[in-house]
Parts: structure tokens; C-alpha cells; sequence
């Protein structure tokens, strides 16, 4: 199986700093454009399944990449982003000032996140734990999973181990991380794939014509 691993396009609080949680904040402009250039980049990819966070900047990230296919997205709130409690809607200098304890933590470690009223990153990986074991299938070629960077930093951890400690993990807006697994083993093909983001987009005249779901047996 392969797993194609997507954070959701760019929001408004995103690109103002804001920590977005469980709050249901939709795609900004930037944000669909980021979605359609997925799109783009996967439309020759086979995908057999396709999951995301029940969050609209999840679902709307999936929906673009799957316009044309006929497939189900299965939406799973477990997919969802950390509940970060007390720091939503917040900045992290906002956070570390009405919160001084967090002033220990990185802005960009998610795994040592705790914040008040919200989740622990073990909380997180808990979740998304159940979410594997439940949904994995030896019958599933190419999964699509359209979530937010709290839980794909959790995926990967429950994936690869004790080599994700090791690991500096990054998840930029609309990237694409590619994980191989094969005989209860994973193996990181790419890590925050962004190269479609640069890459020109030809302007869309027309709505894409619906087509059955495309496959690509590589």
C-alpha cells in the first residue's frame, strides 16, 4: 500500500499565524488554489480510498483532489487537527504570553504541545492509532488522507517509530508526504512534496470534465 499523505490548503488564520485547532476555518483563495494544484499534480494517480478530517479545510482540500473520480471521501474526526484548547483563534506570541509555561515549547514541536483544555500529542496519536488499525486494508492499493499537520505528524510517528524521533518533520500547506507500506513495515518515499505548488498552473476556462476514477499501476 502507499499512503498519499496531504495537509489541507492555506486558511486565513493560517497565513496570520492563528492556531486553528478544531475551529472549522475554511480555505482561503490561496487555499482552493493550493487544492486545485493537487488536483492537478494527482489527476493521472490511481487513489482506491479516500479519507479526511471532517474539518471543511480538510474536506474541501479532498473534494478538489477527488472532482471527476467516483469515489467516496469518508470524513473521521479522529482525523481532526489537535484541541488546542485555550491557544485557539491565539498566535503563538499571544499563547506564550497568556500562557508562560508553553514558552519551554517550540512553536513548530507538535509533539510537545499541551495546551490547556486541549490534547497532548499522545492524545492525538491515540486517536489516529484507532483510525490505522480500523481502516487499514491489504486490499487497498493507494489510500488518500487529507488531514492537518498535528495529525499527520501523529501518523507518521504510529508509522515509522522510533526513526520519526529522529526525524525533523515538516508539513507545509498542500504538500504531499508519500509512505510505502509494505509487510507491516513503512518506508518514506518523499517528505512535504510541494513542487506542484511552484510549477505554473495553465488557467481553468472550463470546469474539468467528470472522468472515472484515474489509475496509474506504478
Amino acid at each position: 500500500m502507499e499512503l498519499l499523505l496531504i495537509r489541507h490548503g492555506l486558511t486565513a488564520w493560517n497565513s496570520s499565524g492563528r492556531f486553528q485547532g478544531r475551529s472549522d476555518v475554511p480555505l482561503s483563495s490561496d487555499g482552493l488554489a493550493q487544492a486545485r494544484a493537487l488536483a492537478d499534480a494527482l489527476a493521472d494517480e490511481r487513489i482506491d480510498a479516500a479519507f479526511s478530517s471532517d474539518l471543511q479545510r480538510a474536506v474541501t482540500t479532498a473534494e478538489t483532489i477527488l472532482l471527476g473520480r467516483s469515489l467516496p471521501l469518508v470524513r473521521d474526526v479522529r482525523l481532526r487537527e489537535f484541541d488546542f484548547g485555550a491557544w485557539e483563534g491565539k498566535t503563538w506570541l499571544e499563547i506564550t504570553a497568556a500562557f508562560p509555561s508553553a514558552g519551554g515549547t517550540s512553536l513548530t514541536s507538535a509533539r510537545d504541545y499541551q495546551p490547556e483544555g486541549g490534547e497532548t500529542f499522545a492524545d492525538v496519536r491515540s486517536r489516529v492509532r484507532a483510525w490505522w488499525k480500523e481502516r487499514f486494508s491489504d486490499d487497498v492499493r493507494r489510500m488518500l488522507v487529507v488531514a492537518h499537520a498535528g495529525t499527520l505528524h501523529a501518523l507518521l510517528a504510529e508509522l515509522l517509530g522510533e526513526r520519526f524521533d529522529a526525524m525533523k518533520v515538516r508539513f507545509s500547506h498542500a504538500s504531499i508526504t508519500r509512505v510505502e507500506w509494505v509487510d507491516g513495515a513503512a518506508r518514506l518515499l518523499t517528505l512535504d512534496d510541494t513542487a506542484h505548488l511552484r510549477a505554473p498552473q495553465a488557467p481553468r476556462t472550463t470546469a474539468p470534465s467528470l472522468r472515472p476514477n484515474a489509475r496509474r499501476d506504478d
